[in-house]
């Protein structure tokens, strides 16, 4: 049996993430406004209770920021950030559409600046290409499509909150404050736009909504996420990761932070893969067996779940999440 999938190895893991928790705690801060700051590693920090939570990579180059949170929590993650640093915002990478992870796009890309110099007198063009000299937003094609989408006249987002760079490929690469940076394309997971961010020197991954370690991931079908995109982005998210240990003074391994909740280990990025997979097995079963959504719910196919990940009520319950999986199963919208 590997590593990854013995019982021992994941008691060991669970040693090993409290034994890590401790270093988290010692460089925790909380700010009166209820704003989290934590150092995941020297240069690498997360910043929680802004909506989604916020990767935060600081060296010479500026501040690469990955996602912005809401609108409302804008002033405080800028403040956040400038007590980090006296380094100006200059990229800011989005893992999805959704308002808790982009509100703050707009405020604080103004608030950041562009990475290519522009003079007062410089064209417009110019000007245009470097995002009227603010911080850059750069997100998959898909995400950019999300946030211009119009009901009647009115775009789903402000137009300075669009990414102003959109790639349509699965994989876009760059090099920023000496660390090479990968941001991976998930095309139907938690929605058709997300995307999950590896920095391999710091060995972390920000997952965005992929990961949800307070609830079952919200799997939003009518804007196209599916049961199976979302298996194969926290695949994606496993290859990528490497565990801790394999002895608990080794310590190490990749931090993964999700896009709600804390920060998690490889092995618990595999538990929640195989939670999602036995349920997903579970309800696939009882289609086959003839079983209406209704009678599915009946059943609790996420019972044994429930208690870490369930909700009764809220904006995502355990009847929605077992509802989306049915409907991913079947084809229904």
């Amino acid at each position: 049996m590997t590593i990854a999938g013995s019982k021992s190895a994941r008691s060991i893991c669970g040693l090993a993430a409290f034994l890590m928790l401790g270093s988290f705690v010692a460089s925790h801060a909380q700010s009166g406004d209820g704003i989290e700051v934590l150092r995941v590693r020297p240069d690498f920090y997360m910043i929680a209770g802004a909506g989604g939570n916020i990767g935060v990579q600081v060296g010479s180059n500026g501040v690469l920021l990955v996602d912005t949170g809401s609108q409302a929590a804008s002033d405080q993650v800028l403040g956040a950030v400038q007590k980090l640093t006296d380094q100006p915002v200059r990229l800011i990478l989005n893992t999805s559409a959704d308002a808790d992870h982009v509100g703050g796009n707009g405020t604080i890309a103004k608030a950041g600046q562009s990475l290519f110099p522009v003079t007062p007198e410089a064209n417009e063009f110019a000007t245009a290409m470097t995002n009227g000299c603010a911080a850059s937003i750069l997100a998959p094609e898909a995400v950019l499509r999300r946030m211009s989408a119009r009901t009647g006249n009115v775009p789903a987002f402000p137009a300075e909150n669009w990414p102003t760079e959109a790639f349509y490929h699965k994989r876009q690469t760059m090099y920023f404050n000496d660390e090479g940076i990968e941001m991976l394309y998930q095309r139907a997971a938690h929605s058709d736009a997300d995307s999950i961010v590896f920095f391999r020197r710091s060995d972390v991954v920000v997952a965005g909504d992929v990961i949800d370690s307070n609830r079952f991931p919200v799997i939003d079908i009518a804007k196209g996420g599916s049961v199976a995109g979302e298996i194969d982005a926290l695949n994606r998210i496993i290859e990528l990761a490497i565990a801790p240990g394999p002895f608990v003074f080794l310590g190490g391994g990749t931090y993964v932070i999700p896009g709600h909740g804390r920060i998690c280990t490889q092995f618990d990025v595999v538990e929640y893969r195989d939670m999602i997979v036995i349920i997903r097995d579970v309800i696939e079963d009882m289609i086959r067996r003839g079983m209406t959504l209704d009678q599915i719910q009946a059943a609790s196919p996420a019972k044994p779940f429930e208690r870490q990940y369930g909700a009764t009520s809220g904006d995502w319950t355990t009847r929605n999440f077992v509802e989306a999986v049915y409907k991913s199963l079947t084809g229904k919208k």
